[in-house]
């Protein structure tokens, strides 16, 4: 079956979006993979089409309602049933989700597709997302209108992993988080360009020592920018778990 993501959200004409164009787009209209969208307020139980209310105890804004988003949930479940889709996960966008990662990405590309679920206002009552077991996903450290930016940046992370979308398969191998370290820098012509000159060793043709060069500049970019990634890739390259550090070390 063809890999299909579903998006609920209350502002379905968000879709496709930057989804529509250059890669993803191109995939999409070959159907290497599809999209399809569900309007939440299609299930508000009244004519008024209200999908929210004040949140319990007090307090600004407005909380998606529980019966609503069940509603919109059973529904994708059926429908995807009906096509002969394999259960997929469902993922609410959230910035107090555990971070997206290439990992959980690649889990996903290797899936039937995900189910996502697209917060407004205040979020979605809780309760929900304990009953179904939802994950819940953030893009960032930042907080966003909604959840259909997140969901769409999730959505190009994941296409471009599918096969038959991305020319050169190799380029994945060599991306930034592949290998756990950020990629090294990219120079093509002039090879003088304001004065500035391509590193002498991407000119050389030597292919061990261009390899070597840019395992290094990925390594120094890493260290210097996500210190983080460092000691995760560090510790992974001496067999150690980074639970497993000890008082006193560093991060270098």
């Amino acid at each position: 079956m063809i890999w299909t993501a579903t998006v609920l959200t209350l502002f379905p004409e968000m879709f496709p979006g930057p989804l529509g164009v250059s890669m993803p787009g191109r995939a999409l209209a070959s159907e290497l993979w599809a999209l399809e969208t569900v309007d939440i307020r299609a299930f508000a139980g009244n004519k008024h089409g209200t999908v929210d209310d004040a949140p319990f105890g007090g307090g600004p804004g407005l909380v998606m309602r529980p019966d609503v988003v069940d509603a919109a949930l059973d529904f994708v479940a059926r429908r995807r049933a009906d096509a002969g889709l394999s259960e997929a996960p469902v993922i609410y966008l959230s910035p107090r989700g555990a971070a997206l990662d290439q990992a959980r990405v690649r889990a996903l590309a290797d899936g039937p597709g995900p189910v996502l679920l697209c917060g407004r206002y205040e979020g979605v009552d809780q309760r929900v997302l304990d009953a179904r077991g939802i994950e819940e996903v953030s893009v960032g450290d930042f907080v966003l209108s909604g959840g259909e930016p997140a969901a769409a940046c999730l959505l190009d992370a994941c296409v471009r992993l599918l096969p038959g979308v991305l020319g050169a398969a190799e380029s994945l191998e060599e991306e930034s988080f592949s290998s756990g370290l950020l990629e090294y820098p990219h120079f093509t012509r002039p090879q003088d360009w304001r004065g500035r000159m391509v590193p002498d060793v991407l000119l050389s043709g030597h292919h061990e020592r261009v390899r070597a060069w840019r395992q290094t500049q990925a390594e120094e970019v890493t260290k210097a920018r996500r210190p983080d990634l460092w000691l995760r890739y560090s510790m992974a390259r001496e067999g150690r778990e980074p639970g497993s550090i000890r008082a006193g070390e560093g991060k270098g």
